[in-house]
């Protein structure tokens, strides 16, 4: 792959720029033009289709993929929503080019002579960067290879993000506190359904022992399980008042 003319920010060479590269994300190319492809901005290939941005295409899909399995199997209870707005905030651009940063990234990036000597890169293209290496480490290797990767470096991100984003796991808490306080297990009841067979409501109820619960509606019955532990958490004074994020 030819280019027009290749420069970094820092005036590193083009070779020193992909061994660091490699030692950033802590994978070894066995395809170094992959590895050049991915760090190749638009303005220093000799067309677009020789830049990265076709690598940025297939790493957003591939980034998500690996957030999405990563949030589906580490929060089983989660409601979708909660876990839509964790896996947003995760791959946006801002994080992807603040994780490009973190790693160095922007030094290495091939630029036209044109866009030297500016005082920084845009967000947009650190983060494509970021997401153009995780296409070309999948195309190097398989997905387990590359899906350890990514959460190696975004890890940090995800537990950043949960705390911040995700609804309290009200069930899990309930639970913890019933096992341990009262010996038992709560027991979730179903008191009414409303609704088509596509669109369903459901009212649940909680019993630890011989007390019941305030009971609560939700649009599935792990949704109303949520709303009804929540409840009972209040009941019993163990429930945080903080507000919930917006939405």
């Amino acid at each position: 792959m030819g280019n027009l003319d290749v420069n970094t920010l820092n005036g590193v060479s083009p070779s020193d720029a992909l061994e660091r590269c490699e030692e950033a994300i802590g994978y070894k190319f066995k395809d170094q033009q992959l590895l050049r492809a991915a760090l190749t901005h638009a303005s220093s290939a000799n067309s677009r289709v020789e830049s990265n941005e076709r690598l940025e295409f297939l790493g957003d899909a591939v980034l998500a993929l690996i957030v999405c399995d990563e949030l589906y199997t580490q929060f089983p209870e989660a409601l979708e929503g909660d876990l839509t707005k964790v896996k947003s905030a995760v791959v946006s651009r801002r994080i992807c080019a603040h994780l490009s940063k973190a790693a160095g990234l922007e030094d290495l990036i091939f630029l036209g002579k044109g866009m030297i000597g500016r005082s920084g890169l845009p967000t947009s293209l650190l983060a494509a960067v970021f997401e153009s290496l995780i296409a070309a480490v999948y195309l190097d290797s398989d997905f387990e290879t590359v899906k350890s990767l990514v959460l190696r470096l975004i890890r940090p991100v995800i537990d950043e993000v949960t705390k911040s984003k995700m609804h309290q796991n009200y069930k899990s808490q309930l639970q913890q506190y019933a096992q341990r306080e009262m010996e038992v297990t709560p027991i979730y009841e179903v008191l009414d359904e409303k609704g088509p067979d596509h669109s369903k409501c459901f009212e649940i109820c909680v019993r630890l022992s011989d007390r019941r619960f305030d009971s609560a509606w939700g649009t599935s019955k792990k949704e109303a399980e949520q709303y009804a532990a929540e409840k009972a958490l209040d009941a019993l004074g163990l429930l945080d008042k903080s507000p919930h994020p917006a939405n």
